[in-house]
């Protein structure tokens, strides 16, 4: 199916999608919240490439800087781990993170004192607040003991094996490095994390929860609502039936008994919700294929002997894809929504992976003291992308009734 347009002399003949397109990028709301998706989809696919803490889970916990306030600077020294850590290639860091080979340290000052480093702990008060590192120590992960040759050199081996012989001006100027001021442009919440970094992959989380539980939608409502709208009689009232009943419980009751029922996890509560989405648009495609299937275009198609799966999955659904698209935009919202009240609930996104609904449960409590941010910031992202697919519903309501406008 395809558009005409005059152009002068020439007609030009453009797909329902093409128009359709073009339309949305003319649409200034449509274009802005086409580039806000594309924006916040970038940042949850970079995930932690972008994240200041680029740990699994973004969970690494710095106690001494717990709660601390936005934009905060704190010093901070890393101490080689005495271990081996896997350093991964960047798509696996982009995934899943990567462990950090530092222990971070948060300090007020530091000074160094012959082949040692002496760091003053941040908001530590006496004896606590002192703590000798030796500079090998705090540079290599070391297998044995440390030699000193002189004053000014010592010797020692490396985990993988290698022998290192070192003067300690060049440990000095290595450990300096390693000693760095870190800004927590969200702040800190109570165990230490970075806000900021639990914030973004939260991101990650909630758009996955809406692409994979409205796919699941798709794919059952869609089927179901096609199959009883044409087929009508038996079939469409036993699928009516279903629809009713799921119908009538409420959303969020039916989630949590899925919860139950599956376990709750990453991919459990993805299932949960999409198994109760496809309702909406089950009985949206129905209404729609019983208005199509009398038109002339079906009737020719049957007559030309196709059969009945190629005429409604080939002929009528396409022509209904704009309705469908809509709803799917709202179940898109009302999936991140979803996923919020079930993590804020404790039966949603199991700790240790950051959700916006976890943080806000973490930190409601905070809402009456001065961190009341901790709970607002993740609240407002929720809002905010609610709003951004709510909107772009509307846009594409209106955008997606092409029939008899002219370009």
């Amino acid at each position: 199916m395809g558009l005409f347009f005059q152009n002068k002399t020439e007609y030009k003949v453009q797909s329902i999608s093409q128009v359709t397109w073009k339309r949305l990028i003319h649409n200034r709301q449509g274009a802005f919240l086409l580039i806000c998706l594309v924006f916040i989809t970038l940042i949850a696919i970079l995930g932690y490439l972008i994240t200041p803490d680029s740990t699994p889970y973004a969970n690494e916990q710095l106690l001494e800087v717990r709660l601390s306030k936005p934009f905060s600077q704190i010093k901070i020294a890393s101490v080689r781990k005495n271990q081996q850590v896997v350093q991964h290639n960047i798509f696996y860091k982009m995934l899943f993170g990567q462990a950090n080979p530092f222990q971070p340290i948060a300090i007020d000052k530091y000074w160094f004192k012959k082949d040692s480093v002496i760091l003053q702990r941040y908001n530590e008060v006496a004896p606590y607040n002192i703590e000798k590192i030796h500079l090998a120590d705090m540079v290599f992960p070391i297998k044995g003991q440390i030699k000193s040759l002189s004053d000014s050199t010592c010797s020692f081996f490396t985990i993988d094996g290698s022998y290192k012989q070192m003067s300690i001006n060049e440990l000095q100027k290595l450990a300096k490095k390693q000693i760095q001021t870190r800004t927590y442009i969200l702040g800190t919440d109570r165990y230490g994390r970075d806000v900021l970094s639990q914030l973004i992959i939260g991101t990650r989380v909630s758009l996955s929860v809406g692409f994979v539980s409205v796919f699941i939608a798709l794919l059952i409502g869609v089927f179901l609502g096609a199959i009883a709208g044409y087929y009508r009689g038996i079939i469409d009232d036993v699928i009516m039936w279903i629809i009713n009943v799921v119908w009538s419980i409420p959303t969020l009751l039916l989630v949590i008994a899925i919860s139950f029922a599956l376990g709750t996890g990453f991919w459990q509560i993805f299932i949960a919700i999409g198994l109760t989405m496809w309702v909406d648009i089950a009985r949206v495609v129905r209404g729609q294929v019983i208005s199509f299937r009398e038109k002339e275009f079906v009737e020719a198609s049957k007559a030309l002997g196709f059969r009945n799966m190629t005429i409604i999955f080939k002929h009528i659904l396409p022509n209904i894809t704009g309705t469908v698209i809509v709803i799917v935009a709202a179940n898109f919202a009302s999936a991140i929504l979803t996923e919020a009240s079930l993590s804020f609930l404790g039966i949603g996104v199991q700790p240790p992976m950051p959700s916006w609904g976890t943080m806000i449960k973490e930190n409601y409590g905070y809402i009456i003291l001065d961190y009341a941010y901790l709970a607002i910031i993740p609240g407002i992202a929720i809002m905010l992308l609610v709003l951004c697919f709510m909107l772009l519903g509307n846009v594409l309501r209106d955008v997606l009734d092409i029939k008899g406008e002219n370009n």
